[in-house]
């Protein structure tokens, strides 16, 4: 039997056509998205079916993962209202700190939701669209997340209800990972109505079919696929450079930090997934490469020929604001410049040393919540550098695996394709990736350096 996952990223849609028994892949397709931080969710409609044309009718079970926090905005017809605000999209700050506020402070939110809200967080764009597009939030019947909408396009949308998994509602900021359940209080305080929200599924359940008859599974979030498509274990912590970075372990407890650094996710199994994310990871390394006028690769070659600490070069990454920490209006730094460390090898050196230094402060915060690593996984179209796979062990301070290049997070949503047609407790047994592993000699002071730059700018 055959399995296909579904990847619907921020840039584009990925699918993989995968052996049901033990996950081998036997076709994939892939189709881009259009740029920005709102997109029209047909747009991703359209790229699935070129992704998935002559994949999806060879499967006998269908599974989405797909970026998470999206807002879907549609009426009582099932239209979509407006273009899909995403995960990236920073315009609702004030809108976070006022619904915070309003619950009482950080604490009683990650004690109710398991997160403390940023501007990513769905519940926030829900009070930006009442308070900047009255018209658009009053013609809002129902809610969706990127994943929940095309696991509903794909069933047909006539007479379907839309369904969602607790590990991707845990990111809308009005679900309760703890309790498992929605808050559906906190989404019509924050739009100003009621509203109808997906139906919960469990991990391993058949929502619905395709039109060619294939079995659809749950879905879930981007994260939750990814960990799902490792197959992650107790110690193990996932650090992913991608458009985003992020750095998640899987857990049987659910967390809640007050601080909000970690956010309290649910898993796609019935666990847990603590998450910290933040918005400038490989980007950053694309943006150095073009100052530099050279490709990734040679940035790579550049940065590897220059000292630890660049020569007292540091790089602040937040080219786009940044989540962690939570300054939404926040730019790039660059200090201690001089005539004698402004060098293209320095100012390389200090990019790569910019992106990892962000994703340590990341893995602290998980630490923070009782998940110190035993050991790193590094994933994302970031780990292809071979400056950020050399240097990672001396910024994390520990052993750093990188299996084998993949597209995880479709692979996990084939897994989960997979378990819903077994119908089985646990989800079948897929092998572990290879994995290279790479270790180094650690270097804090490169950490301290990074730490003075990002304490010093803090508002």
């Amino acid at each position: 039997m055959l399995v296909a996952g579904v990847d619907s990223s921020t840039q584009s849609t990925k699918v993989l056509l995968c052996r049901a028994e033990d996950g081998v892949v036997v076709g994939s397709g892939s189709a881009p998205h259009p740029g920005g931080t709102e997109c029209d969710p047909r747009a991703w409609w359209d790229a699935l079916l070129a992704a998935g044309d002559g994949l999806l009718d060879r499967a006998g079970a269908v599974g989405v993962a797909a970026q998470q926090h999206g807002m879907i905005t549609l009426d009582e017809d099932g239209q979509v209202v407006r273009p899909a605000l995403l995960w990236n999209d920073v315009r609702s700050a004030p809108q976070a700190a006022e619904l915070i506020a309003e619950l009482g402070g950080p604490g009683e939110w990650a004690r109710q939701t398991g997160s403390v809200p940023t501007a990513a967080f769905t519940v926030t764009k829900l009070r930006w669209l009442a308070e900047r597009e009255p018209g658009s939030a009053a013609r809002t019947s129902q809610v969706a997340l990127p994943h929940d909408w095309l696991t509903w396009r794909l069933a047909g949308r006539t007479g379907a209800r839309l369904v969602t998994d607790r590990g991707d509602a845990s990111g809308t900021g009005y679900f309760s990972p703890a309790a498992g359940g929605w808050r559906p209080e906190l989404a019509e305080a924050a739009l100003g109505h009621e509203v109808e929200l997906p139906r919960l599924a469990t991990p391993a359940e058949v929502v619905g079919q395709t039109s060619t008859g294939a079995a659809l599974s749950a879905g879930t979030g981007d994260n939750m696929g990814a960990a799902l498509g490792l197959g992650l274990t107790g110690g193990d912590v996932v650090v992913s450079v991608g458009t985003s970075g992020t750095a998640y372990a899987v857990t049987a407890r659910a967390p809640a930090d007050p601080t909000g650094a970690v956010a309290g996710f649910a898993d796609a199994t019935g666990r847990f997934l603590p998450l910290v994310c933040t918005l400038n990871a490989a980007r950053v390394l694309t943006v150095a490469a073009d100052l530099l006028g050279v490709d990734t690769g040679e940035l790579s070659t550049l940065a590897l020929a220059a000292e630890p600490g660049a020569g007292g070069l540091t790089l602040l990454p937040y080219l786009d604001g940044e989540r962690t920490p939570n300054r939404p209006d926040a730019t790039g730094v660059l200090s201690g410049l001089t005539t004698g460390n402004g060098s293209r090898a320095n100012l390389a050196r200090a990019a790569v040393e910019a992106v990892l230094c962000s994703l340590a402060d990341a893995i602290d915060h998980l630490a923070g919540v009782g998940l110190a690593p035993r050991r790193v996984l590094l994933i994302g179209g970031g780990a292809r550098s071979a400056a950020i796979r050399a240097i990672a062990p001396a910024i994390f301070g520990t052993e750093v695996l990188v299996p084998e290049a993949a597209e995880y997070v479709a692979l996990g949503a084939a897994r989960q394709a997979a378990w819903a047609l077994a119908g089985t407790a646990e989800p079948p047994p897929w092998p572990a990736p290879p994995a290279a592993s790479y270790s180094g000699a650690a270097t804090p002071g490169v950490r301290e350096q990074y730490a003075a730059l990002r304490d010093a700018t803090a508002p």
